[in-house]
């Protein structure tokens, strides 16, 4: 699905990232994780080509520089934390504006196939009765959903997740997450997460990969790689301390 060769990533002149190779199966959710500031979110911006980057990224075995953007829209779509700015669209018009990649020219209006993927997610993610409703009256949970619906609308074959649960309580971040899973094990879809709380990179993810100072540090399946002298010596404490109470280290997503 996705293979990143030699990446190599930064802001001005200084690289955050150096000499990144990894390649990402189709059907996974893949945990990215680390301490503040080692390049996790330059990762997925590299990948969705928001920064400029030497070495080579590949989607389906297609080098992604020959991709436009609109083109680039189809098979990847980025999530990140809820925006305090935003307009007071209403929940059927900003999911529908994740459309706007599958239609032809920019302003086409919806057709029969639109219509139906924006009902799909409005059902699927229990928005429906919200739809007229306009988004700076939802809650933060219910607003990172509709973003979410806004996403799986695009129809993408990669989401890229940059801590979108960061401020939703327990019930929504699983809420959001249970969608997710499901939408990847459904879809055979490709789910890519940058995580803070472990716990929950253990319960969704099937692989992880921990950046430190610019290069993967370890990688591997998610129980595996989440205990014992790895994370000591990335966090430097006690992965006790890291899983207060952890969970079955069993993935919702299993590799086929």
């Amino acid at each position: 699905m996705l293979e990143l060769n030699n990446l190599n990533c930064g802001y001005g002149t200084e690289d955050i990232l150096r000499g990144i190779s990894l390649r990402v199966n189709a059907g996974e959710f893949l945990c990215v994780a680390g301490p503040n500031g080692c390049g996790k979110s330059t990762l997925l911006k590299a990948i969705a080509r928001l920064l400029p980057f030497r070495g080579n990224i590949a989607i389906e075995g297609r080098d992604s520089a020959g991709f436009s953007r609109k083109e680039l829209a189809r098979h990847i779509a980025l999530l990140g934390q809820v925006s305090p700015l935003y307009f007071p669209y209403t929940v059927y018009d900003t999911v529908a504006m994740g459309r706007y990649a599958r239609r032809k020219g920019w302003f086409g209006s919806l057709d029969s196939a639109d219509a139906a993927a924006i009902e799909n997610v409005l059902t699927t993610l229990g928005l429906d009765p919200l739809r007229e409703k306009p988004i700076n009256e939802l809650s933060g949970g219910q607003l990172q959903l509709v973003f979410l619906a806004r996403t799986l609308a695009q129809e993408p074959r990669i989401i890229l997740l940059d801590e979108p649960t960061s401020h939703l309580d327990i019930k929504h971040q699983l809420s959001l997450l249970d969608h997710l899973a499901s939408w990847v094990r459904a879809e055979k879809r490709t789910v890519i997460s940058v995580f803070h709380d472990l716990n929950l990179a253990l319960r969704y993810s099937n692989r992880v990969i921990l950046i430190a100072d610019g290069t993967i540090a370890a990688q591997g399946p998610a129980a595996e790689v989440l205990s014992g002298s790895i994370l000591k010596g990335l966090y430097g404490m006690d992965t006790d301390l890291l899983f207060p109470v952890r969970i079955n280290a069993v993935p919702l997503i299993r590799q086929a």
